[in-house]
C-alpha cells in the first residue's frame, strides 16, 4: 500500500488506449526486474510537464518503476508487435527490448507513451536479451534532448536508471534502463506488419485509432486513409528538413524508425556533421551509406512509399485507383521537403522574402563549403555572428565573391539587415552535440561514474541559440577532424 501511496503522489495517470486495439498488434506482458536500480538521470523540466512530481519520482519506489522492478497504478504493460525494412530487407520486428507502460495523461489532456527500453526480453526479441547498455541509453537521452532544444520533433528521454547487472555485447557492459517519452510508437513499420500478418478489420483499426490520436482533425474526411497518408507525407517532409538544416544524420532510417506522428525516434548510431559532405555516414554498418546525410530525403520517400503499400486496401476499392492515389500522394514529398528546406535556409541566410537568385546563393554556399570541407555549423554560426573571417573561407575568392553577393542580396529586402541576423541568430544554433562531447561524456559516465561532463553537456546544450560566452568552448572542433569518426547501435 506504501509503494501505490507513493506512485500515485508521483503523479502517474496512465490510460492504455493501444491495448483497445486487436490483441494480434502486441502481447502483454511486464518488465524483467533488475538486480539493484540506480537512478543516475532526471528530466525534471520534462517529469513536471508531464504531471509528475520530481522529488517523488526519485524515491526509491518509483525508481523500482522505472527500472522494471513495480508497475504504477493504471498500468498495462505490453510490447508493441511491428516490422520493417532495414537496409531495404523486410523482417519480422516488435519490441524486442522494450515493455510500454501506458499513456501517461498530462494536466493539460495531452497524451504521451511512456515506455522502458532496455526492460527484458519480450516474444518479439529474437536472438536479443532483451537489454541495453548504459552509454548507448546516455547516448539517447544527451541527443534526443539536444534535438528537442533544436525545436526539432523528437521523443524525449525522462529518466536512466542503472541496472546493477551487466550486458555483453563486444565487451561486458554496465546495463541501464532508458524511459522513452513519445507522443506513440506508431510506426511505419507498426502498419506494414498488420498489412503482413493481419486482417483487413485490424488495418482499419490501427488506421482508425491512428487518426483518433494523431490526426483528429481529419476524422470526418470522405477518405480519411488517404488524408492520414497525406498527413503523415507532410510531417515527414518538414522534419527530415529540419533535420538537413541542422547537419542530423539519423543514421538508420529503417521503417520501422519513421514513426506515424512525425517525431524523430532510435538515436542508435546517429550523429551530427562536422565538414559539410553530403555523403556524411556515421554508422559503422551503413557500409553503402544507404543513409548518408545526402540521401536521408530519398530514404523517406521509399519509407512513406512502403506506407502507401500497405494502406492500399484503405485507399480504394480497385487497386490499380488506390496504387495511383498512393504515388500522387508520394509524389508531394518532394515539393513539401524543398519549400520547409528552401525557408529554413533562406532563414539561416537573414532572407526573408523571395528572390530569383536565393537558391543559386544557397547552392553556392554549400558548394564552397563541400569544396573545402569547411565545419556546416560553424559557418553559419560565423555568417550569423557577422565575422566571416571565422569561417576559414575567407581568403578563397568564389567565398568573397559569394559574401558581397549575399549582402547586396541582404540589402535589398525590407527591413534592416540588422533584423536579417536575428533571423539568423533565431536559425543557426551556435552548438550542437558534437561528437568528441558526447563521447567524452558518456567515457566519464560509464568508465568513472562521472556524470558531471554529462550534467554540464546537457545544460549548455539545452539553449543551443543563445550564442553565450559559456557555449565558446563547445564551438571548437576537436584537434584532429571527426570525418573518421564511426558510430554502432549499441544495443
Amino acid at each position: 500500500m506504501e509503494m501505490d501511496k507513493n506512485l500515485i503522489e508521483a503523479g502517474w495517470n496512465l490510460d492504455n488506449s493501444y491495448t483497445l486495439l486487436p490483441k494480434s498488434l502486441y502481447s502483454s506482458l511486464n518488465p524483467t526486474p533488475v538486480r539493484n536500480p540506480k537512478l543516475i538521470i532526471l528530466n525534471h523540466s520534462l517529469a513536471k510537464a508531464l504531471g509528475f512530481n520530481p522529488q517523488t519520482l526519485q524515491g526509491d519506489e518509483c525508481v523500482k518503476v522505472l527500472a522494471g522492478n513495480g508497475i504504477p497504478v493504471g498500468a498495462s504493460p505490453i510490447a508493441q508487435a511491428y516490422a520493417g525494412h532495414q537496409y531495404g530487407h523486410f523482417t519480422m520486428l516488435g519490441d524486442g527490448r522494450a515493455i510500454l507502460l501506458g499513456e501517461q495523461i498530462t494536466p493539460s489532456g495531452e497524451r504521451y507513451d511512456i515506455q522502458l527500453k532496455g526492460s527484458g526480453m519480450t516474444p518479439y526479441s529474437r536472438r536479443g536479451d532483451g537489454r541495453a547498455a548504459l552509454g548507448p541509453m546516455l547516448r539517447e537521452y544527451i541527443i534526443s534532448e539536444a534535438m528537442n532544444a533544436l525545436g526539432i520533433p523528437t521523443t524525449r528521454s525522462l529518466a536512466v536508471v542503472k541496472t546493477g547487472e551487466s550486458v555483453i555485447r563486444e565487451t561486458i557492459l554496465p546495463g541501464a534502463v532508458l524511459t522513452r517519452i513519445a507522443s506513440s510508437h506508431i510506426r511505419v513499420g507498426t502498419f506494414q506488419y498488420v498489412s503482413n500478418w493481419c486482417t483487413i478489420d485490424d488495418l482499419h483499426a490501427l488506421a482508425d485509432y491512428t487518426i483518433q490520436r494523431h490526426f483528429p482533425g481529419i476524422e470526418q474526411d470522405k477518405d480519411r486513409y488517404l488524408s492520414m497518408l497525406k498527413e503523415v507525407i507532410k510531417r515527414q517532409a518538414e522534419l527530415i528538413a529540419k533535420w538537413q538544416l541542422v547537419g542530423f544524420v539519423h543514421g538508420v532510417m529503417n521503417t520501422d524508425n519513421m514513426t506515424i506522428s512525425g517525431e524523430t525516434i532510435d538515436y542508435g548510431p546517429c550523429a551530427f556533421m562536422d565538414s559539410y559532405d553530403p555523403a556524411t555516414v556515421f554508422s559503422s554498418i551503413d557500409t553503402y551509406g544507404r543513409y548518408a546525410y545526402g540521401n536521408q530525403p530519398g530514404i523517406a520517400v521509399w519509407n512513406l512509399s512502403r506506407l502507401a503499400e500497405a494502406l492500399l486496401p484503405l485507399l480504394h476499392e480497385k487497386k490499380e485507383q488506390a496504387i495511383q492515389l498512393a504515388n500522387d500522394a508520394i509524389s508531394e514529398f518532394s515539393v513539401l521537403f524543398k519549400e520547409y528546406w528552401m525557408n529554413g535556409m533562406k532563414s539561416k541566410l537573414g532572407m526573408t522574402w523571395y528572390d530569383s537568385e536565393d537558391e543559386g546563393l544557397i547552392m553556392e554556399l554549400l558548394h564552397v563549403m563541400e569544396k573545402h570541407g569547411t565545419d556546416y555549423t560553424n559557418t553559419f554560426r560565423a555568417l550569423t555572428r557577422n565575422k566571416p573571417e571565422d569561417t576559414g573561407l575567407n581568403h578563397e575568392k568564389e567565398f568573397s565573391q559569394w559574401y558581397e553577393r549575399w549582402q547586396r542580396r541582404l540589402e535589398r529586402q525590407q527591413g534592416s539587415v540588422t533584423e536579417a541576423y536575428q533571423l539568423m541568430k533565431k536559425s543557426n544554433p551556435s552548438i550542437i552535440p558534437r561528437n568528441h562531447r558526447v563521447e567524452e561524456a558518456l567515457k566519464a559516465a560509464v568508465e568513472r561514474a562521472d556524470y558531471n561532463i554529462m550534467d554540464n553537456l546537457l545544460y549548455i546544450l539545452s539553449d543551443p541559440y543563445a550564442y553565450s560566452p559559456e557555449q565558446e568552448e563547445y564551438a571548437t572542433l576537436p584537434e584532429q577532424s571527426s570525418c573518421n569518426y564511426r558510430t554502432f547501435c549499441g544495443t
